[in-house]
């Protein structure tokens, strides 16, 4: 059941982002739904290959594919009513899914009993890895690449999942709850990891901003 509700929240969560995204970018109607799909499911594709499993078992989540197209028609029938709500609460939901889809990816690991190491990673990509796919093909900078926390996040659920901190359903929706705060804080009050820029132009600008 964790496993499910937890599929569940990701997919729906992810499946809007990448239709909003579609829309905002001017996307037609077949736009909007790929986006919508490969957003929802391109990082458990690309987990799947990296993790050694058939890239064929997607094809077994009939009720997550049916959930999404269901998410990305309501969407594109009502843009305008939900416009405004998604505005509003679009990184709120892009948290839930970061949170679900990481936990997600990281159990698929721990049940085919592979190292830490794969389980983070199988975390980072099934939690982000959509959310780069989608940035990508809609022009953007990948927010995951960006300073802003995001990924580690998923480096978080990943390593706690791998060292068997998170192992019961009251556990991993414990986990679940701390993965999607520190998003929501993340971005609420603007944390940001370290950067480092080659740009003449920026080092300038970041010496300016020193001296005052």
């Amino acid at each position: 059941m964790t496993w499910e509700v937890l599929s569940m929240i990701g997919t729906i969560a992810f499946a809007a982002s990448g239709a909003f995204v579609a829309m905002e970018e001017e996307y037609d109607i077949l736009g909007v739904y790929i986006l919508g799909i490969v957003t929802a499911f391109g990082g458990g594709a690309i987990r799947n290959l990296l993790i050694g499993v058939p890239v064929s078992a997607l094809w077994d989540q009939g009720i997550y594919f049916t959930t999404a197209i269901v998410s990305i028609t309501i969407i594109f029938m009502f843009p305008n009513r939900l416009l405004a709500h998604w505005q509003r609460w679009g990184n709120f939901f892009d948290a839930l899914g970061l949170s679900a889809f990481a936990i997600q990816g990281a159990l698929y690991a721990v049940k085919m009993d592979h190292p830490i190491s794969a389980v983070i990673v199988a975390a980072i990509l099934t939690g982000a890895g959509g959310g780069i796919i989608r940035d990508l093909l809609a022009k953007r900078k990948p927010l995951v690449l960006k300073e802003e926390i995001y990924g580690l996040w998923a480096i978080i659920a990943g390593a706690a999942i791998g060292l068997g901190m998170a192992k019961t359903g009251l556990e991993l929706y414990v986990l679940f709850v701390i993965i999607t705060a520190l998003r929501i804080l993340s971005y609420t009050y603007d944390w940001k990891l370290p950067i480092r820029s080659m740009s003449p132009q920026k080092k300038l600008q970041s010496v300016r901003g020193q001296e005052y």
